[in-house]
């Protein structure tokens, strides 16, 4: 156990006073008798130091939760006791004596430029200073907890949520179907003791039923005999925020040594129905339902995955042993689409198959989007799309299950599906309208059949286009 007020005991030794005896001659006159006189001198005792007592003392961090703001140096009585800390880090405790403290935030390395600057009063408890709101709206203030560090049972675990994102709206959080946090606003915290366990938080708008929209997903492990603070921090929609820092919770350790703390799901992975005759479908990730009854052209949201092995099993609604596929997936950090391609039918030229597609969900710039154009028709040739009117080809001899990726000024198109030529100029399969927009990646998936009548099913090819990030 660490105790977060260590105090060290100063023990006083008292001296030993030693005194040593004197021997005497006297001398008797006319006489040879001698007389000799031993005198022993008591010990005068010598105090005992009374051990100075030590300064008492506060537990101090700091939280730079403000997502506006650059990295600062943090000053306690004109001394620095932080330096360069970035958004979203939360330091180390630190030992600060109780009574009124100078507190100081400025910009990394530019002490003239003040952030904040007042007095903070503290007394012996354990505390966190978190910097919070936006320096663009003249919010940016420090935020005083005082942190409760006393450690619950071996198999318990307590952990904080902390509301510090300046633009989402008071929120609950759910685990399944347990409510954690009920109604939590801005700057408002609230604590919890749950059984020592990995769980599948949920952030979502406050409601009656606590049955808001997540606007967030994250896995937590909470070892048992440990304290946990987890950050709710960031812009919950940055594109209309002064920086691009996006919703993220940050978890730290307050006391204990149990560990734990964000699972850090570092893949996103989406699923694409690009089947024609095949049924609705049921998504499995390590043997639990993650997407149920997927229709055939739906393209999902991102999964939040961890980087390693996930078993992946896709089966047919409502008939469990009907299963189309079933693999590991060896995934590493990234953003994928596991695309359903082809025909159940077993004489098919382009049979079923699962597809990963390695996603670019980067931003293009501000005045380009990116286009990745994916051939899913399964009875359709080699194709070229072109633009309407200039002629110009986006992309050339695409088979079935190529995909190609261009990028092009944000605006309106409209693209043709041409039969591939050296020329690109082709018969027009199909046109379709298209717009996108800048600083955007998207995805369009030419799909279904260009003959359905000749097919097992009557999906007519059409062209879907679903955005990327």
């Amino acid at each position: 156990m660490t105790n977060m007020k260590r105090r060290d005991v100063l023990r006083g030794f008292g001296g030993v006073a030693i005194a040593g005896g004197l021997a005497g001659c006297m001398g008797g006159g006319g006489t040879d008798d001698e007389t000799e006189t031993t005198t022993t001198a008591t010990p005068t005792p010598t105090p005992t130091p009374t051990p100075t007592p030590e300064p008492e003392t506060a537990m101090l961090r700091v939280a730079h939760l403000s997502p506006d703001a650059p990295n600062v140096d943090v000053y306690v009585d004109d001394a620095v006791a932080l330096s360069d800390v970035p958004f979203g880090a939360v330091s180390d405790y630190l030992s600060v004596p109780v009574g009124t403290r100078a507190v100081k935030v400025t910009a990394a390395g530019d002490e003239s430029t003040v952030a904040f600057e007042g007095d903070l009063d503290v007394a012996e408890a354990t505390y966190t200073v978190a910097a919070v709101g936006e320096l663009a709206e003249e919010t940016f203030e420090p935020l005083v907890l005082e942190d409760d560090v006393s450690l619950p049972a071996d198999d318990t675990a307590r952990v904080r949520v902390v509301h510090a994102s300046p633009d989402a709206p008071a929120v609950d959080v759910t685990a399944g179907d347990t409510v954690l946090f009920d109604g939590v606003a801005f700057t408002e915290s609230g604590s919890v003791e749950v059984p020592a366990d990995t769980y599948a938080l949920q952030v979502r708008g406050d409601t009656d039923s606590n049955d808001g929209d997540a606007v967030a997903e994250f896995d937590v492990e909470l070892a048992g005999g440990t304290v946990y603070t987890v950050f709710a921090a960031g812009y919950l929609t940055p594109d209309d925020e002064p920086a691009d820092v996006a919703f993220r919770p940050v978890a730290v350790v307050d006391a204990g040594s149990g560990g734990g703390g964000l699972v850090q799901r570092d893949v996103s992975l989406r699923a694409a129905h690009l089947s024609p005759d095949a049924p609705n479908v049921d998504v499995l990730v390590d043997g639990a339902v993650a997407l149920s009854d997927v229709p055939f052209g739906a393209v999902s949201d991102y999964l939040a995955l961890t980087a390693g092995s996930h078993q992946v099993t896709i089966r047919a609604t409502g008939a469990p042993d009907t299963v189309v596929f079933d693999e590991t997936l060896d995934l590493a950090a990234g953003a994928y689409t596991a695309a359903a391609l082809g025909e159940l039918d077993s004489a098919a030229e382009n049979g079923f198959a699962v597809s990963l597609l390695e996603d670019d969900r980067s931003a293009p710039a501000d005045d380009m989007a990116r286009v990745r154009v994916l051939h899913a028709s399964p009875d359709a040739p080699a194709v070229d799309v072109t633009v309407a009117g200039s002629g110009d080809a986006l992309v050339d001899g695409a088979g079935f299950g190529d995909a190609a990726t261009v990028e092009v000024p944000a605006g309106e198109y409209t693209l043709q599906i041409r039969g591939d030529t050296e020329s690109n100029d082709g018969d027009v399969a199909a046109e379709f309208d298209v717009a996108v927009e800048g600083g955007r990646a998207y995805t369009a998936i030419a799909l279904g059949y260009l003959t359905p009548d000749d097919e097992p099913a009557d999906a007519a090819f059409d062209l879907s286009v679903v955005a990327d990030n």
